[in-house]
């Protein structure tokens, strides 16, 4: 998979809702008890039981969802090393619904953050500028919670906490697909040792989809794998949907990568 760092694809407004939703992220992910920057706990066991007991009550969880009733367990377990341990999980209100919302801004751990805000700041000005600032915050609310939904009708008996903007961000890269397919994005290439390389938006993104779904194929249960494949699906042809059925393409086509021509009769200093 590539990795995009920057796309040639001007905007014409600043991008306050994107931006402002990277930030939220990243303060509420350092805030938490997954950065370990908050860290107040003296050995691993308190630790891992303050983090499973925060994804209790903030997490998205496929059971809760598809009954619409919380678990509200009294103890939850945990592995710590070769032992278990058995955390309490204090009195709580949670209204599975909104939980949802809270999963969006939650991150498993920092590469799963940064993997996340990467994609967002790339392709999310774009998208919010063709948008408009409030639209654009409730397609993106509106993805994250249709691909969370579809990742809790198939799993509907798991209760494994489901967490990060990956469904949200995937809309957003479905909208970006379906404006913009030959926006150049200069991306990390692995088997090239990470060179840097300018791709159009049609295989950076259609590469990303297609791994996706045959990881979703494949392996698309949270438990087995730690990633959520059928809600990346799920919220990417949510946007990829949305932007084919009411957005036209811009006329203007985004700038390529080209050499410069210096006019005629002058030559370049």
């Amino acid at each position: 998979m590539v990795i995009p760092i920057h796309d040639r694809n001007p905007t014409q407004r600043t991008a306050y809702v994107t931006y402002a939703l990277i930030a939220i992220n990243v303060v509420l992910f350092v805030l938490g008890p997954l950065s370990g920057l908050s860290s107040t706990s003296r050995s691993r066991a308190d630790e891992a039981c303050k983090q499973a007991v925060y994804f209790v009550e903030y997490a998205a969880i496929p059971r809760e969802l598809i009954r619409n009733k919380p678990l509200d367990p009294d103890v939850v377990r945990v592995a710590v090393g070769s032992r278990v341990v058995a955390c309490r999980v204090p009195d709580h209100t949670k209204i599975p619904f909104l939980s949802v919302l809270y999963a969006m801004f939650l991150h498993g751990g920092w590469l799963h953050l940064i993997g996340n805000m990467l994609f967002l700041f790339v392709f999310g000005n774009n998208v919010e500028d063709r948008l408009g600032h409030l639209q654009f915050l409730l397609f993106y609310i509106a993805c994250g919670y249709i691909a969370t939904y579809a990742f809790a009708a198939l799993n509907a008996d798991s209760t494994q906490p489901l967490v990060g903007a990956s469904g949200a961000i995937a809309g957003v890269l479905g909208a970006y697909l379906w404006l913009y397919p030959r926006a150049r994005v200069t991306s990390l290439v692995p088997f090239l040792l990470f060179l840097p390389v300018a791709l159009p938006a049609w295989i950076v993104l259609g590469t990303w989809f297609v791994l996706q779904w045959i990881y979703f194929q494949g392996m698309g249960v949270s438990e087995s794998t730690g990633v959520a494949y059928a809600a990346h699906v799920a919220g990417f042809i949510a946007g990829f949907g949305y932007a084919a059925l009411f957005l036209r393409r811009p006329r203007r086509e985004p700038p390529r990568f080209e050499p410069a021509v210096p006019p005629p009769g002058r030559l370049p200093y």
